[in-house]
C-alpha cells in the first residue's frame, strides 16, 4: 500500500506492526536517540483548515527523523487541477501529508502522484489522530483486545476512524448520539461483516456508559440550513459527558475529550478536571504514532 489514507487498507497485523514502531520510536525519543529515518526525504505538509496538534507533531517528527520539511500553500485543485499539482509536487517531494475539506480529493491527489500521501484529516476520516490514541490506550491497558469505546457524537471523521478500529481490532465501538445522527444501519452491517470486533449505535448513553472502558468525545455538529445551534443545543445536551457520568466508570477506565473541547456542550468543566481525563497525555502519541506511519511509508520509497 503507497499511501496512508484509511484503516481499512491495511490489516489488522500492519496496524499492530505501527503500533509496536510507534512504541519503538516513543522509548528512542525520550533517549534523545532517534532514527534518521528520514534522511534524504522532502516531506509536503498541506493543511488546509485548522488543526495544530497534527501539523506540529508531523513537522516536529519529521525533522528529529532528519527529514527536510516545507509546507504547500493554496486550496486543493482550486486554481489548478489535482492531477497537475500531483505531478508537479513529486518533482520535489518524498512524501505528502494532507489534510483537505474533501475526502475525494485527497483520494484524487494520491491516485495522480506516485508519492506516499498521508490523511492528516478530510471530512470522511481522520485516521492518523485514532491511531495516536490507540497506542495511548494500548500503554494504558496493556492490550487493545476486548476494549469497550463509546463514541458520543455524530458520525464524523473521527466517528468513521472508529468505526474502522472496530473493524481492524478486536475492539467494541458503540456510538451514542440522538436518533438522527447515528450512523446509517447499512454501513454499520457492511463494516461489522467484515469486523474483528463489533460496532453498534444507541440513543441510549445510561445504558452503555458503565460498561464502557473508554469515552470518547467529539464536539457537536455545526448548524446549517437545515438545523440551528440552539436545535443542536436541545439534541445534544443530554448527552454531554458530565461528573455523574465518569462516577459510572471503572477505576482503569479512560475519558478522551478529542480537541478542540467545548467546556458546557460535548463536556462538563468538572469532567476536564477528572483524573480519567487524560486528552492531554494521549495527544503526546501523535507524534510516536505519526512518526511510525511516516517511517513505514519512507522506507517504501527510499
Amino acid at each position: 500500500m503507497k499511501d496512508f489514507i484509511s484503516l481499512l487498507d491495511y490489516t489488522h497485523q500492519d496496524l499492530v506492526q505501527i503500533l509496536d514502531r510507534a512504541d519503538a520510536l516513543h522509548t528512542l525519543w525520550k533517549q534523545n536517540q532517534m532514527p534518521p529515518a528520514l534522511s534524504n526525504h522532502q516531506i509536503g505538509l498541506w493543511f488546509l483548515g485548522q488543526g495544530f496538534r497534527n501539523r506540529l507533531a508531523f513537522e516536529i517528527g519529521a525533522r528529529a527523523m532528519g527529514g527536510q520539511v516545507a509546507y504547500i500553500p493554496g486550496d486543493l485543485g482550486v486554481q489548478e487541477p489535482l492531477e497537475d499539482i500531483g505531478y508537479y509536487l513529486e518533482n520535489w517531494f518524498t512524501l505528502l501529508v494532507v489534510r483537505a475539506a474533501r475526502h475525494e480529493d485527497l483520494v484524487y491527489l494520491a491516485e495522480h502522484t506516485r508519492i506516499p500521501v498521508i490523511n492528516a484529516r478530510t471530512n470522511f476520516s481522520h485516521p492518523c489522530e485514532i491511531m495516536g490514541d490507540l497506542q495511548f490506550i494500548r500503554r494504558h491497558r496493556g492490550s487493545l483486545d476486548g476494549l469497550k469505546a463509546v463514541f458520543v457524537g455524530e458520525v464524523s471523521n473521527l466517528g468513521m476512524s472508529w468505526f474502522e478500529a472496530a473493524a481492524r481490532f478486536p475492539i467494541q465501538v458503540t456510538q451514542v448520539a440522538p436518533e438522527k445522527f447515528l450512523a446509517n444501519p447499512s454501513m454499520i452491517a457492511e463494516l461489522n461483516s467484515q469486523a474483528m470486533g463489533s460496532i453498534s449505535c444507541t440513543t441510549d448513553l445510561e445504558s452503555v456508559i458503565a460498561d464502557a472502558d473508554l469515552v470518547y468525545t467529539d464536539c457537536w455538529p455545526k448548524p446549517n440550513n437545515s438545523i440551528t445551534k440552539e436545535q443542536i443545543r436541545v439534541l445534544f445536551l443530554p448527552y454531554q459527558i458530565a461528573e455523574n457520568h465518569l462516577s459510572q466508570l471503572k477505576a482503569n477506565s479512560l475519558f478522551l475529550p478529542c480537541p478542540p473541547v467545548t467546556r458546557g456542550e460535548e463536556v462538563s468543566a468538572e469532567a476536564m478536571r477528572s483524573p480519567l481525563c487524560q486528552n492531554y497525555a494521549a495527544k503526546e502519541y501523535l507524534l510516536h504514532s505519526q512518526n511510525a506511519i511516516m517511517e513505514m511509508l519512507a522506507g517504501r520509497v527510499s
